[in-house]
């Protein structure tokens, strides 16, 4: 979630929720590229909905990386993972955990949710995580009409924002308004700042709820999660906020496996980020302690190489399992 200044929440942009159905997928410029063995790799576009101005929607790019190797576990079709960046917008992390996927024979998407929404400076994000749920969900609907994927069979792994938008689309909520009938069938959510989920004072400093800004998590599609932070996060402080939402999901959903959450010692907040470290000021860090202070907190990316490396092992692990 981490990026430089505070845009403010858009209250009137939240009147616009509604059931919606994504339009046709649009697929363009297919271009592959590298050795025979490596995955196809085209560059393709699909319609969203845009909750700020409805019937105005969206156009989401992103990159489809489909391994060739169609046989892999048995499937006629191929396994997928929509993949969504956090607040900086598309960095390496899609990449990293892009190839290590794609070897294990499962397809993924990448998505640029702040091209379709003309962002271009650092700093700017939606006004809400909620805003771009759908993204995600016409992704989901994209992947299910390629011929080479099976679209029951697609996963969602997110970073920080993208992070929040794999734990919202896991909440029967949000599934319902943003889904047409859709459901993922595994998450992975990594730094998702646990502290704010179902936070009811958080959002009301800033004139909302947890369910119109998205971050509402009572009731679960059942799909498992997989929840992955740093115990230096600087958004939760330690990872007991995850563990905390972790154990009351299991509990209200019924079940002790559902939502699982792997802390790793002395990791920062985008620890599997492979570039050089950066600091950056959020209000939403230092669990919310911006709306009693009025000073953005700081948040620093730590690149470790070792545990950004299991942590991708344990990625690539869950989604074999699971899709």
């Amino acid at each position: 979630m981490a990026w430089q200044g505070w845009k403010g929440t858009a209250l009137t942009a939240l009147a616009a929720l509604a059931t919606w159905t994504a339009g046709p997928a649009r697929a363009h410029g297919e271009h592959e590229h590298g050795a025979a063995a490596g995955p196809a790799v085209s560059f393709v576009q699909f319609s969203s909905p845009n909750l700020t101005a409805p019937g105005t929607p969206l156009t989401v790019q992103g990159k489809l990386s489909v391994p060739r190797q169609r046989g892999w576990h048995g499937h006629r079709k191929l396994p997928a993972v929509v993949i969504v960046h956090g607040s900086a917008g598309i960095d390496a992390r899609g990449d990293f955990y892009e190839a290590a996927l794609n070897d294990a024979g499962i397809a993924t998407l990448q998505i640029d949710m702040w091209q379709a929404r003309g962002y271009t400076a650092p700093g700017q994000r939606p006004a809400a995580p909620i805003l771009t749920y759908p993204d995600a969900f016409s992704a989901l609907q994209f992947l299910a009409q390629q011929p080479g994927i099976d679209g029951a069979r697609v996963g969602v792994l997110g970073f920080s924002w993208g992070g929040l938008v794999s734990m919202g689309t896991a909440e029967r909520l949000y599934a319902g308004q943003f889904g047409g009938g859709r459901t993922f069938k595994a998450h992975v959510a990594h730094y998702p700042v646990c502290y704010a989920w179902n936070n009811a004072p958080l959002l009301a400093a800033v004139r909302s709820t947890p369910a119109q800004y998205g971050v509402q998590w009572l009731a679960l599609t059942g799909a498992p999660v997989l929840i992955q932070v740093g115990t230096k996060d600087d958004y939760d402080n330690s990872a007991k906020p995850c563990q905390d939402l972790a154990a009351a999901a299991n509990a209200s959903n019924g079940s002790n496996s559902l939502v699982r959450v792997v802390a790793y010692p002395d990791a920062t907040h985008g620890w599997d980020r492979l570039m050089v470290p950066m600091t950056v000021n959020d209000p939403f860090a230092n669990q919310g302690s911006f709306f009693s202070t009025g000073v953005p907190p700081a948040v620093k990316f730590t690149p470790d190489a070792e545990q950004a490396y299991q942590s991708r092992a344990r990625v690539v692990r869950f989604f074999e399992r699971q899709l």
